[in-house]
């Protein structure tokens, strides 16, 4: 995406710098697509890392909007209101009219369509979580047992990975190693991107607990005449819905057009046309899993109620970050308040560390059964149509491509334990879950796929290291 928005924009430089006036008033009022997702994303980005994150938003811009792209994103600005909790950013100072809004409860939404004023609507107080006391040992506290031995392994910056920005290491419960990258520290939200997915599939799932959804449940679109309607909420889980949908990230893909230019990302996915019978080919979706959001949404709120009620929109923080004292979890909503549960959850590197040890638990956390007894063990089974590589609850069985050629299994040649399975995301975000030897493995940082950084060289290092 970087790439097509950069000469999407030097195009405008140099007409613009061509002293083209009536090019100027067209592309400021009407500018290419291309140009508005490329905003959006910038304004999206400042925003939830400003006012969740802490940061500084000039940084922002050239750590994490700029810098992985190409030096003519330099000619994209931002301007943060911090009265009305707004972002802004343009191309030029003119072009693109990117718009970011922040909302108790809900984080930041791209607002597409410029109505901060509904987007806003779709907030909550959050109830106060316990903060982790450092005198107290992980995961109640922030306190660990340190293995020297495999904090040296974390402090291997080619185990590391560059752009690595939080480790942690968790072995029998127990939290044995962690770092952080410079200017981000244990407290630091991070974004896990896709890693998002596997936290709406636990989300379906309590809704699966409470008897309000089942895995072979379908009619999820109201005209039953509508062929969608025979897609099934397992279907769905492992990214076989059959819908069709462009996952790509270099054009204005439906991806792209979901996150950045439609403000009710759930019914963009939902109007999609069914291309193949469910179940009989996999194609990895996030318009999936944000329409999973919206289905275990609608479950929750009921009959007669709103799936965008504060209730609604509290209870991952309610019944689920709370229980687990993720303190620093977030999952955003967009502009029509669903929960994009495809892309946008921020927590601190030991926060997300707790929900892969609720995994390791099979959905238990102090000895509290939070999802069906046997849930999280058909989240890892194979979906059939994905080769191998892709469970059936939204997460992975294989690792990070890195440069494995297409259909093969990445994690071959590390020689991993074969009950290794993973949470991903976008730009290097991972974490291992290896049941067999108690281990959890975070990974969380900015490095984009060109660098073909793969995490299976740290997991086995570690794996190695804790063996008895």
């Amino acid at each position: 995406m970087a790439s097509k928005i950069v000469l999407a924009a030097a195009a405008v430089v140099v007409l613009a710098a061509g002293g083209a006036a009536t090019l100027a008033v067209v592309l400021a009022t009407k500018p290419p697509e291309l140009l508005r997702v490329g905003a959006n994303y910038g304004a999206k980005m400042v925003c939830s890392n400003v006012f969740i994150a802490g940061r500084d938003a000039q940084a922002v811009l050239a750590d994490d909007v700029q810098a992985p792209g190409h030096p003519i994103l330099k000619h994209l600005s931002v301007r943060v209101d911090q009265e009305r909790k707004t972002v802004r950013a343009q191309f030029l100072g003119f072009v693109g009219d990117g718009l970011a809004v922040y909302r108790p409860g809900t984080g930041c939404a791209a607002v597409p369509d410029g109505d901060v004023a509904q987007a806003s609507q779709y907030q909550f107080n959050p109830i106060k979580i316990w903060a982790p006391s450092p005198n107290v040992a992980w995961p109640t506290g922030s306190q660990a047992e340190s293995n020297p031995a495999v904090q040296a392994l974390l402090e291997q910056d080619a185990l590391a990975g560059p752009g690595m920005r939080g480790l942690a290491v968790i072995h029998r419960g127990r939290l044995i190693a962690q770092r952080y990258g410079a200017g981000f520290n244990a407290a630091t939200p991070l974004l896990g991107w896709s890693m998002t997915k596997t936290v709406s599939a636990a989300l379906a799932g309590m809704q699966i607990a409470d008897g309000k959804l089942s895995l072979t449940q379908s009619g999820f679109w109201q005209d039953k005449a509508d062929n969608r309607t025979q897609i099934t909420l397992a279907q769905l889980m492992s990214m076989t819905s059959g819908l069709r949908y462009n996952e790509s990230y270099g054009d204005v893909s439906d991806v792209t057009r979901m996150l950045y230019l439609e403000p009710d990302m759930a019914s963009f996915t939902a109007a999609q046309p069914l291309e193949q019978a469910p179940g009989t080919k996999w194609n990895y979706s996030s318009g999936t899993t944000v329409l999973l959001s919206r289905i275990w949404q609608r479950a929750a709120a009921g009959a007669g109620h709103s799936a965008t009620a504060a209730s609604v929109l509290a209870l991952p923080h309610d019944r689920l970050f709370a229980p687990l004292g993720m303190h620093s979890a977030i999952i955003e909503a967009d502009a029509r308040g669903n929960l994009v549960g495809s892309s946008y959850m921020y927590a601190n590197t030991l926060d997300w560390a707790r929900f892969g040890q609720f995994l390791l638990q099979d959905g238990v956390w102090q000895g509290k059964r939070i999802l069906p007894a046997g849930f999280v063990e058909g989240m890892q089974q194979v979906a059939t149509a994905s080769g191998g590589q892709y469970g059936q609850g939204q997460l992975w069985r294989w690792g990070p491509s890195g440069d494995t050629p297409e259909g093969q299994n990445p994690d071959t040649r590390f020689q991993l334990p074969a009950d290794t399975y993973w949470m991903e995301g976008h730009d290097g975000q991972s974490i291992a879950i290896v049941p067999s030897q108690q281990l959890v493995v975070v990974r969380l940082g900015l490095t984009p796929h060109k660098l073909l950084y793969q995490p299976q060289a740290l997991l086995a290092a570690v794996v190695k290291q804790v063996q008895p």
